[in-house]
């Protein structure tokens, strides 16, 4: 391509709307162009390297033994309804009407749809395992879009769905399907780690991120240094050490004035708070019930975690109106006699072991101390809620717990029989006795992984494109385009590298180098010949834009050192 002909906008200032680096950059690079808020146009550059995103996923899912297909971008209620996420999947789901009045959605997943495909289709235990797949354009009504491509109401995404008759076959596919995300990343030139992750509305036990590394990125990611493990912080885990265990005391009431945090009363009581318990309220909202939620003093409530432990769509905490409403008193409620039976208890494992700790008392200015539980009062719920701290020890090893920022740009799930059971799919095994099938879900952001690209491979002057998915790998600059030897020997080069299936860019404007340098590093391409004072000695410079590094070089010798260094970058 020569850049006279392009369609290549690029521009100076930094656009207002803008806030994450990817979103500057492709903006800027005349990438992606906005239609309103959380929709954009690909122009060129953006369209090419997001097709090359594109096809290594294709690719490599091809080789995995997955089989493309495409569904409709509309999807009726009806299917929604049948598998119970109509009202769950709640305002982020774009609803319309067509002019029946029957309702549809514009698919922000589909599951629904390709379970209806494969049980009209498949009845024997003969046609599984099988593993479909697609790469089309999803919907979300976000809340807040915000930062360009990396949280749309528009996005490009990849999902498969798998089917099998055992459990042990999806998690054959599952491990297929790790392996084939490994793969996509690495060959996508991008720094990677998978993490485990909680399914969200998708449901399913089995589930597992893959994130891009970024300081930018909107997860925190914990990770181990004594092992593999890796977690979002939605559900990582560590290993719980309590204070060593006391003799059990009696319960004794304690005047603490103005102590209605846990960091006041205990520094009241001159004790440290990991001998206290926070008492917290919250609400279900999907059926506005309310729960006592217990944690050490010094942890805090991950609401994942929780939101999982009660089985809820979501959770918040009570309002103070809503805590006075229930006869409790803010910053001093506990599970010791609680008066109100309606409120079920949930406590965390830090808890259950914590010998004679403090708790609210249910009076203004009033702990409880020497609080034991199972003496002196019992949970509905006992599980894991707390959010870890970096520095504790790993649960699977002695390593201690490190984070890190990533960008969750895939996602791995074993559905098991979520979607299966609500819309009947089900074949007949080899007795002839009908069972239901088992799925697997593997989702990648095709056009997040390109931003997530961007915000991982940067400097003040624009974007380090990896040589898999740059929308072109080599800019050729002749230094004055009036010069017939830059433009004969830049112009050999070009037709070269044509010949090479390598993509290139020839910048036969006539313009000034420095306008054109700046300009090929906002773009990012990943190696820059510029054709200068030596073209009549058949010398080039060659400059790797990920390392800064400039070679000389003949010009019998650019078009393999090129292609070397592809092989690097």
């Amino acid at each position: 391509m020569k850049f006279s002909k392009s369609y290549i906008k690029t521009l100076k200032e930094t656009p207002k709307e803008a806030e994450v680096i990817s979103h500057i950059l492709m903006l800027r690079a005349g990438m992606i162009k906005k239609l309103a808020s959380g929709i954009y146009s690909y122009l060129p550059l953006g369209y090419k390297a997001l097709k090359k995103v594109e096809n290594i996923v294709r690719e490599e899912m091809d080789r995995a033994g997955a089989l493309e297909v495409h569904m409709p971008v509309i999807q009726p209620a009806e299917l929604w309804q049948e598998s119970g996420r109509w009202s769950v999947m709640g305002p982020e789901m774009f609803r319309l009407k067509d002019r029946h009045e029957r309702d549809f959605v514009l698919g922000p997943t589909h599951e629904e749809v390709i379970t209806d495909i494969v049980r009209s289709d498949i009845s024997s235990y003969k046609a599984l395992p099988v593993n479909l797949y697609q790469i089309q354009t999803k919907f979300r009504d976000e809340r807040r879009p915000r930062f360009g491509l990396m949280r749309g109401r528009e996005f490009l995404m990849k999902d498969a769905y798998s089917f099998h008759t055992s459990q042990e076959s999806l998690d054959e596919e599952f491990e297929n399907m790790r392996e084939t995300y490994s793969r996509i990343f690495t060959r996508c030139g991008l720094k990677f780690r998978p993490v485990e992750a909680d399914s969200g509305a998708i449901g399913g036990n089995g589930s597992q991120e893959f994130h891009v590394l970024a300081e930018s990125g909107e997860d925190e990611i914990i990770y181990s240094d004594g092992c593999d493990y890796a977690a979002n912080i939605e559900t990582a885990t560590s290993k719980l050490v309590n204070p060593p265990k006391e003799e059990e005391k009696e319960i004794e009431l304690v005047h603490t004035p103005d102590s209605p945090t846990i960091e006041k009363l205990a520094e009241f009581l001159n004790i440290p708070l990991t001998r206290t318990v926070k008492a917290l309220l919250y609400k279900d909202l999907g059926t506005d019930e309310f729960y006592m939620v217990l944690i050490r003093g010094d942890f805090d409530v991950n609401e994942i975690k929780l939101k999982n432990a009660i089985n809820a769509v979501a959770v918040e905490m009570a309002t103070d109106e809503e805590i006075e409403n229930l006869g409790l008193i803010k910053g001093y409620i506990g599970p010791y006699k609680l008066a109100n039976d309606k409120i079920k208890i949930v406590a965390d494992l830090s808890v259950i072991e914590l010998s004679n700790h403090v708790t609210g008392a249910h009076q203004k200015d009033y702990h409880f101390v020497n609080v034991n539980y199972g003496r002196d009062y019992k949970a509905d719920i006992i599980k894991d809620i707390r959010t870890v701290k970096v520095g504790e020890t790993c649960p699977k090893s002695d390593g201690k717990l490190h984070s890190a920022r990533g960008i969750e740009c895939g996602h791995v799930f074993k559905l098991g029989t979520k979607y299966s059971e609500a819309l009947k799919a089900t074949y007949l095994d080899k007795d002839g006795k009908t069972q239901t099938m088992i799925m697997g879900c593997y989702g990648i952001g095709v056009s997040r992984t390109m931003a997530a690209a961007i915000e991982q491979n940067y400097d003040e002057n624009g974007i380090i494109w990896p040589v898999a998915i740059a929308p072109y790998v080599v800019d050729i600059i002749p230094a004055n385009v009036k010069n017939e030897a830059q433009t004969s020997l830049a112009e050999s080069i070009y037709q070269k590298l044509k010949a090479e299936n390598i993509d290139v860019m020839l910048d036969d404007r006539d313009e000034k180098p420095g306008f054109k340098f700046k300009d090929a590093d906002l773009i990012g391409f990943p190696f820059k010949v510029v054709v200068g004072k030596r073209a009549e000695e058949g010398i080039v410079e060659l400059k790797i834009r990920k390392t800064g590094e400039t070679l000389e070089i003949s010009k019998d010798e650019v078009i393999n050192k090129i292609k070397e260094l592809m092989l690097k970058y």
